[in-house]
C-alpha cells in the first residue's frame, strides 16, 4: 500500500475534548485525587497516530500543589496527583484550570492542539490528627457550703482540626474518682451533693475532653473548687451614724470599714457611695444669701432684677405667694397652679436687646392628666385688648420652651422665636439651676452648669406695632384681652427660687457654676496614698463617688479614706443620708456573691451661732440748732459692732444654755452682713421738714448686699438726721437691725432716741458740761464692756459697778474721758459744747446680730453714696452693696439710688 504525505496540517484536524468541570477529593497526607468525572481526554483524530493520541494534561496556576499525568495516551486516561503533602488545616479547598494536549502530527509533537479550559475543584478531607486543648491552664471557683448548684463552673476546650467532625468537642469527663461533682457535654460542672466546709474546704478535680472523632485531650485540666462557710458577705466595721461638727473640714466616714467575702477570691470590686441631700435646701447645702448677694460673691455682672425677692413693703408682689418655710433660709416659692405674681411696671427689666440672661432655680415633676397644658414660669404679655406673648419661659410635656418674639422695630423678617429643650432634669422632681443666655439669634441653656443647645427652633414674624402696655408675670401668664374677665392662665406647678433677668449682658459659665455650686459633698483624704489599681470617679456635684479595684485590701483602704466635707461655716443642721452599693466579680464569673447595700446618715450638728453685739449711744439730747445745721445730727457716730460666739441648745431642749464667751475669739471671727435696716419709729418722717442723709445726700432706705461688718459700720456712721422745724416734732426714735444669710440670723433691735433742747434747756445743758460728771466719763467704756460681755444687769446696779470701777482706776477713766471728748468733737459743724450732752441707757446698748460665714479681713471697700439732697424719706430701710445700689420702699416717699459708672443716679436722673 502506498501512503501519500499530505503535510502536518492536514493530519491533526481536531482538538482534544475534556469535561468542562471536575470535582475532586483528596485526603490530607495522601497524593491521589479522586476526580468526578474521571480525567479522560478524547480526540476525533483517532486512530490517526500522534494526532489522535493524548500526550499531556497541563495545569494553569503554579500555586496549586497538584500535577496531572497521562496514564494511557491512546485512550486519553489521566490522573491528578499532589506534588507534596496537603494540609487541611492550612487550606481546605483548591480551584484551578486544566487542559489536555494531543501529540500533534508527528513524533516530534509539532502541530499539537490543546483542548478547552476546564475548571477543577478539589476538597481536602480532614484527618483527626489534633487532640483537644483546654483554654485555661487551670480553673478556680468558690462555692458556699450547703447548696446544690446547677452550674458551678464551665470549662472549655478547643481542637485545631479543620473539619466539624474532628474540631468540635463532643464530650467532657471528670477523671478524678470519688468526687461529688459531675460534668455535662458542654463542660458545665455541678455538685451532686451538698458540700461541707468542715468536711473539706477545697477540691482539685481533673477534667478531660473528647472531640467528635473520640480523640482525647493529651492533658487534663485541674479545676480548683473552694468551699466557703455559710456567712453573710458584706461591709463590716461601719457606723450607722456619723456626727459632723461644722468648721472641722473633712471627716472620714468609714475609718474601720472592710469587706467580708467569706473567703471567696474576687477578681474585682466596684463600690458606689451616694450622698443624698435632696431634702436640704435646693438639692444640697448651698449658700443662702439673697440672689443679689450671691451674684456679688460670684463676680456676676451688675444690673440684674430679682423677680422673686423676699416679701416686703417695697416687694409686695411676692407676699401672696406660698413660701417653703421648712428650708433653712432658702427663699423658695411653691406654685400649685392657682397663684401667680404680677411684677410692678417700675420693676420690669427694660431694653431686653439681643443680649440678656434669664436664670432660676426650678423643681418640677410630671403632672398626671395635665401633660397637654403649658406651665409658665415667666411671661411678658399684653396687659389689655390683645393676648400676645412677647417673651416667656414655660414647661410643656416635660420640655422647656423659651419664647422670644421680636418687636416690630426690628427687621421685618421671619426670625427664630421658640427654643425647645428636652431634658430628663425638667421632670425629675429635683432642684436644678437653669440659666438661659440670649445672644440673638443664638440661645444657650445651662442646667447645673452644663451647656445644652435647643433640639428644636421655630421661627415667627415680629410682633406688629401697637400702643398696648405689657404685663410681666411669674408663675402664670396674664391674659388681659380677648376674654370677658382678665385672668391668669397656663399656671405653673412646682417650686421656683432666685428668678432673675439681667438685660444687656450674658453670664459666664464660671459665674453660673459658682451660683449653683454645692458647699457639701464627698471627698477623699490623701489622694496620693490611693493604690495604683484603684479607679475612682466623682459626679460634678461630688455627691456620688464610684471606686473600682482588683485588690480587696486596696479597696478596703480606699473606702476608709472617703470623707464628708461641708465648707459652710454655718451649715444647715440635720441628717444627710448615705447609700453604698457594691458589686463584685469572681474568677470566671460575672457575679459570685451579693453584697448588701448600706444605709447610713451623716448628722450635721447645730453650728455655734455667732453673736454680734451692736454697741453705741442709745440716747442723744441736742439743741435744735444742731438738727437744722448743714451737717445735721450724726445718729450712729459711736456705733461699734463686735462679734462673739453664742452657744445653742442641743436638739430637743427648749431652754438655751447660758451665753458662752470665749476670750480672744472676737479678734478671730470676721463675719459678713447682707443687710441692715434703719426704721423710724412712731410718726413717719415729714418730707417737707425732715430727712435722713449720708454726708449731705439723701440716705437710702437700707444697706444690703454681702459685705464686711466694718464696711457696714462705716456706712451706718455716716447717717445724718435733719429737721428744719424741730419744734413741731421734738423727739424721734430710730431702730437699727441687721441680718445675715438672707434672714437666717436676724439681730435684735438697737433703738436710738433723739431729744431736742430748746433755748432755755440749752443753757442748763452747757452748765452741766462745765463740770462733767463721772457718769459721762465712764458710760462709753461701760458700753464696750457690755458689748463684749453681754449681761442683763439692772441700770442701778450698773451705776454702782461704774462708780467702783471709776474709783479703782481713776487714771484710766480720765484717759477714756479725754478720748471720748476728742471723739465727740469730730464731724461736728455746730456748737461742740451742746453736742456733748449725752444721755446713756446701758440696757439698750447690746444688740445681737446673727451673721453668716467668716470672711477675710478688709472686706469690700465702701464707695461714696449719693442721693438727691431735696428728697426726703419717712420709714427707712437701707440696703447697700459694693456697687452701692440702694432702694426705698415704694409708697413711702420712695427713691432708688445707684452709684453707677455714669455717676450718682437717682431713679432715672444723673446727679
Amino acid at each position: 500500500m502506498n501512503f501519500v504525505w499530505l503535510g502536518p496540517g492536514s493530519m491533526n484536524k481536531h482538538k482534544p475534548w475534556i469535561e468542562t468541570s471536575y470535582h475532586g477529593v483528596i485526603t490530607e497526607n495522601m497524593d491521589i485525587v479522586q476526580l468526578d468525572p474521571p480525567l479522560v481526554a478524547l480526540d476525533k483524530d483517532a486512530p490517526v497516530p500522534y494526532a489522535g493520541e493524548i500526550c499531556a494534561f497541563k495545569i494553569q496556576g503554579l500555586e496549586a500543589p497538584f500535577e496531572a499525568v497521562v496514564l494511557n495516551g491512546t485512550s486519553g486516561e489521566g490522573q491528578l496527583r499532589a506534588r507534596g503533602l496537603v494540609d487541611c488545616e492550612l487550606q481546605k479547598e483548591y480551584t484551578f484550570i486544566i487542559q489536555a494536549h494531543d501529540c500533534g502530527a508527528g513524533p516530534g509533537g509539532t502541530g499539537g492542539k490543546k483542548s478547552h479550559k476546564a475548571v477543577v475543584h478539589i476538597q481536602v478531607n480532614d484527618v483527626n490528627e489534633f487532640s483537644p486543648v483546654f483554654r485555661e491552664a487551670q480553673y478556680h471557683v468558690a462555692v458556699t457550703e450547703g447548696k446544690i448548684y446547677d452550674n458551678i463552673l464551665q470549662v472549655e476546650a478547643t481542637d485545631q482540626d479543620c473539619s466539624p467532625q474532628y474540631s468540635q468537642i463532643c464530650n467532657y469527663q471528670i477523671t478524678t474518682s470519688n468526687t461529688p461533682f459531675a460534668i455535662d457535654r458542654n463542660g458545665n460542672i455541678r455538685n451532686t451533693e451538698k458540700l461541707s466546709f468542715d468536711k473539706q474546704q477545697q477540691y482539685a478535680v481533673l477534667v478531660t475532653a473528647f472531640d467528635c472523632g473520640q480523640k482525647r485531650s493529651t492533658e487534663s485540666v485541674a479545676v480548683h473548687i473552694y468551699v466557703k462557710p455559710v456567712c453573710k458577705p458584706g461591709w463590716q466595721g461601719w457606723d450607722k451614724r456619723v456626727d459632723y461638727e461644722p468648721g472641722t473640714g473633712s471627716k472620714q466616714l468609714f475609718p474601720k470599714m472592710n469587706l467580708e467575702t467569706c473567703g471567696g477570691l474576687l477578681s474585682s470590686v466596684r463600690t458606689t457611695v451616694e450622698l443624698q441631700t435632696s431634702h436640704i435646701g435646693k438639692g444640697c447645702d448651698r449658700e443662702t444669701y439673697s440672689e443679689k448677694s450671691l451674684q456679688k460673691l460670684c463676680g456676676a455682672s451688675s444690673g440684674s432684677t430679682d423677680l422673686l425677692p423676699a416679701p416686703s413693703a417695697s416687694t409686695n408682689w411676692t407676699a401672696s405667694l406660698v413660701t417653703d418655710s421648712e428650708r433653712d433660709s432658702d427663699l423658695i416659692f411653691r406654685f400649685d397652679g392657682r397663684q401667680a405674681a404680677r411684677i410692678p411696671d417700675q420693676v420690669v427689666p427694660q431694653n431686653l436687646t439681643d443680649q440678656f440672661t434669664v436664670a432660676t432655680w426650678m423643681k418640677h415633676g410630671p403632672n398626671p392628666g395635665l401633660r397637654a397644658e403649658k406651665e409658665t414660669l415667666l411671661c411678658n404679655s399684653d396687659k389689655t385688648e390683645m393676648n400676645r406673648h412677647h417673651y416667656s419661659l414655660y414647661v410643656h410635656n416635660c420640655r422647656l420652651v423659651f419664647l422670644l418674639r421680636r418687636d416690630f422695630i426690628q427687621v421685618d423678617t421671619f426670625r427664630p422665636a421658640e427654643f425647645h429643650w428636652k431634658l430628663d432634669q425638667i421632670c425629675d422632681k429635683e432642684w436644678h439651676y437653669y440659666v438661659i443666655n440670649v445672644e440673638f439669634p443664638v440661645v444657650t441653656l445651662y442646667v447645673d452648669g452644663v451647656t445644652y443647645d435647643p433640639y428644636l427652633v421655630t421661627d415667627d414674624w415680629p410682633i406688629h406695632p401697637s400702643q398696648i402696655d405689657v404685663q410681666l408675670t411669674v408663675g402664670a401668664c396674664w391674659q388681659g384681652g380677648e376674654v370677658t374677665k382678665p385672668r391668669f392662665t397656663q399656671c405653673f406647678r412646682g417650686s421656683l427660687s432666685g428668678l432673675t433677668i439681667r438685660p444687656g449682658k450674658i453670664e459666664s459659665q464660671k459665674v453660673i457654676s459658682c451660683l449653683q455650686a454645692c458647699k457639701e459633698g464627698l471627698d477623699i483624704n490623701s489622694l496620693e496614698s490611693l493604690g495604683k489599681g484603684i479607679k475612682f470617679h466623682f459626679n460634678p456635684a461630688q455627691s456620688i463617688l464610684v471606686m473600682e479595684g482588683e485588690d480587696l485590701e486596696n479597696m478596703n483602704a480606699a473606702l476608709r479614706k472617703v470623707s464628708y466635707i461641708n465648707s459652710r461655716q454655718f451649715p444647715t443642721p440635720g441628717i444627710r443620708r448615705l447609700h453604698i452599693s457594691t458589686s463584685v466579680q469572681c474568677f470566671g464569673e460575672d457575679t459570685c456573691i451579693s453584697i448588701p447595700d448600706i444605709d447610713a446618715v451623716v448628722m450635721v450638728l447645730q453650728p455655734s451661732e455667732p453673736r454680734i453685739t451692736i454697741a453705741g449711744v442709745d440716747r442723744l439730747t441736742r439743741p435744735a440748732a444742731d438738727l437744722r445745721g448743714p451737717a445735721g445730727l450724726t445718729l450712729f457716730q459711736d456705733l461699734h459692732i463686735i462679734t462673739s460666739w453664742r452657744a445653742v441648745s442641743p436638739p430637743g431642749t427648749d431652754t438655751a444654755p447660758p451665753t458662752t464667751i470665749r476670750p480672744g475669739v472676737q479678734e478671730e471671727i470676721i463675719h459678713n452682713l447682707d443687710y441692715c435696716d434703719i426704721l423710724v419709729l412712731g410718726e413717719e418722717l415729714r418730707p417737707e421738714q425732715e430727712s435722713l442723709q449720708l454726708q449731705r445726700r439723701m440716705c437710702p432706705p437700707s444697706l444690703s448686699g454681702v459685705d464686711s461688718m466694718s464696711n457696714y459700720e462705716q456706712v451706718i456712721r455716716q447717717v445724718h438726721y435733719h429737721n428744719w422745724h424741730p419744734a413741731q416734732n421734738p423727739d424721734r426714735k430710730f431702730r437699727l437691725t441687721c441680718s445675715e444669710l438672707n434672714g437666717r440670723y436676724t439681730s435684735n433691735e438697737f433703738t436710738l432716741e433723739i431729744s431736742v433742747l430748746h433755748k432755755s434747756e440749752a443753757g442748763e445743758h452747757v452748765n452741766h458740761m462745765v463740770a462733767p460728771s463721772q457718769y459721762m466719763q465712764v458710760v462709753p467704756h461701760l458700753a464696750m464692756v457690755h458689748s463684749l460681755y453681754p449681761t442683763h444687769v439692772p441700770s442701778a446696779a450698773t451705776v454702782v459697778i461704774v462708780i467702783c470701777i471709776a474709783t479703782l482706776v481713776v487714771v484710766v477713766v480720765l484717759g477714756i474721758y479725754r478720748i471720748h471728748l476728742t471723739h465727740q468733737q469730730e464731724g461736728r459743724s455746730s456748737d461742740t459744747t451742746k453736742e456733748r450732752e449725752l444721755d446713756w441707757d446701758d440696757s439698750a446698748l447690746n444688740i445681737t446680730v446673727n451673721p453668716m460665714e467668716v470672711r477675710g479681713r478688709g472686706g469690700l471697700k465702701t464707695k461714696p453714696w449719693g442721693m438727691n439732697k431735696g428728697r426726703k424719706v419717712s420709714v427707712v430701710r437701707t440696703r447697700c452693696w459694693n456697687s452701692l445700689k440702694c432702694s426705698q420702699d415704694q409708697g413711702q416717699n420712695t427713691v432708688q439710688f445707684i452709684n453707677s459708672d455714669r455717676g450718682f443716679q437717682v431713679n432715672d436722673k444723673i446727679l
